[in-house]
């Protein structure tokens, strides 16, 4: 089992910034890919940035540019930096790890607010 434990969400004005932090516990060692995907109420999951065991990072089209996704080995730990938060930013932001052989584990979610 893979325990993920999300920090760093709050309340920013438009055009702040936040880094979000996930730190992985358990059997790290079956991971292949950590990311963030955020939800608003009533609507769907969305992946919001990814990175793989192997470095490669994918992203939102709303986020590029504005976003950067990276992770610290050593520390378990992958990080979502946030900058020129809009509005439209405000949501509940999930961790997540895949696995090659299950299916992914979640964190318990942080809430970004964007005020305008």
């Amino acid at each position: 089992q893979v325990q993920l434990v999300e920090s760093g969400g709050g309340l920013v004005q438009a055009g702040g910034s936040l880094r979000l932090s996930c730190t992985a516990s358990g059997s790290i060692f079956s991971i292949n890919a950590m990311g963030w995907k955020r939800q608003v109420l009533g609507k769907q999951r969305e992946l919001v940035a990814v990175i793989t065991d192997g470095g490669i990072t994918n992203y939102a089209d709303s986020v590029k540019g504005r976003f950067a996704i990276s992770r610290d080995s050593a520390k378990n730990t992958v990080y979502l930096q946030m900058n020129s938060l809009k509005p439209e930013d405000s949501a509940v932001y999930y961790c997540y790890a895949t696995f090659r052989s299950r299916g992914p584990s979640w964190g318990q979610g942080t809430q970004v607010t964007v005020s305008s």
